[in-house]
């Protein structure tokens, strides 16, 4: 029987991939997991911690980001589209990140990222 992927990540998956990935989620993420991970509306899909995620799989989504695109290990990749990539530091900040270079892109919590992009769509 295989345990579906994307189940509610208990507390010791979430501090299991913490320890893999050597990155402290910020509790409004970690929240966000125990949510479910629900995007709202938006037209993505967030990386899952639990294994068997195929394409949304948090630790090859993070280790693509950090090793092949060049993305600094402090901002942890939870949304990929296209070679870009939202993500979250371990104190809460949201920013975007492109493959094409630096953008402007960020929030300074985890639910203004939220509020803004899955529930307005802006």
């Amino acid at each position: 029987m295989t345990s579906d992927p994307f189940r509610i990540p208990s507390d010791e998956v979430i501090k299991n991939a913490e320890e893999k990935l050597k990155f402290k989620f910020p509790n409004e993420y970690i929240a966000f997991l125990k949510g479910g991970g629900n995007v709202a509306n938006a037209v993505f899909d967030a990386a899952v911690v639990l294994p068997g995620s195929g394409y949304l799989d948090i630790f090859e989504m993070a280790d693509i980001a950090w090793n092949k695109m060049g993305l600094n290990k402090k901002w942890l990749p939870f949304i990929e589209d296209n070679g870009d990539y939202f993500c979250v530091s371990e104190n809460g900040v949201v920013k975007f990140w492109s493959h094409n270079g630096c953008t402007d892109e960020k929030w300074t919590t985890f639910s203004a990222w939220f509020q803004q992009v899955c529930i307005e769509r802006k």
